[in-house]
């Protein structure tokens, strides 16, 4: 082997341990990112299922207080139905007013109930449907996240193959093979440094 050869084949040698450990590095890097990542997800999602829970529970209160003006007032007890529209939660009232103005005893047309007008909202509702797309932000996170750390991964596979030829290339015979098994232990070794040079970085501070 020439002296030129030896010399790059201990270059690579050097250089290809340092961004072997340096992929080692990140990819440990970006598994913990997933793991925070993760954790927020799930924390999210938990906050989502509370608001959805309450949103419900809200529902069946607004209904069973519905269900028992219906009933009083059907049997014309006026102050008894005075007293249900007292205790309707501030979300339905607006919906129950709504609903009145339609005329529901005369007008065919009316909705049935005030749950279908455009005035129920529930606040809680709301914030579950915004919490669940929080979390479907925070999800592609963990995904990108998985995809990074297993892109560090592939490349400490590469760079250790470029280790195996750079080595292979100082305990052959031919000169030619030499020559082969140290060209593609660089052009792998150039390869993925270009390559994980477009991967972002994670730095522990």
């Amino acid at each position: 082997m020439t002296d030129r050869t030896e010399i790059v084949a201990t270059v690579l040698l050097s250089l290809a341990a340092v961004a072997t450990a340096w992929s080692g590095y990140q990819a440990t890097r970006w598994n913990g990112e997933q793991t925070k990542a993760s954790s927020r997800t799930n924390a999210i999602r938990i906050d989502a299922a509370r608001a959805q829970g309450l949103s419900e529970a809200q529902k069946e209160v607004d209904v069973a207080t519905f269900i028992q003006w219906i009933d009083s007032y059907a049997r014309r007890e006026t102050e008894l139905t005075t007293f249900y529209e007292r205790r309707f939660r501030l979300e339905f009232k607006p919906a129950f007013d709504a609903w009145l103005a339609t005329k529901p005893l005369t007008n065919q047309s009316a909705p049935l109930t005030p749950f279908v007008m455009p005035q129920y909202k529930l606040a809680a509702e709301a914030e579950a449907e915004r919490l669940d797309a929080d979390a479907e932000v925070s999800a592609a996170q963990v995904r990108q996240n998985i995809q990074r750390a297993s892109n560090y991964v592939l490349g400490v596979v590469l760079f250790s193959v470029s280790l195996f030829f750079a080595g292979m290339s100082t305990k052959l015979g031919a000169l030619r093979l030499r020559r082969f098994a140290l060209g593609v232990g660089c052009t792998l070794f150039l390869g993925t440094v270009i390559w994980l040079a477009t991967q972002p970085i994670s730095i522990a501070v």
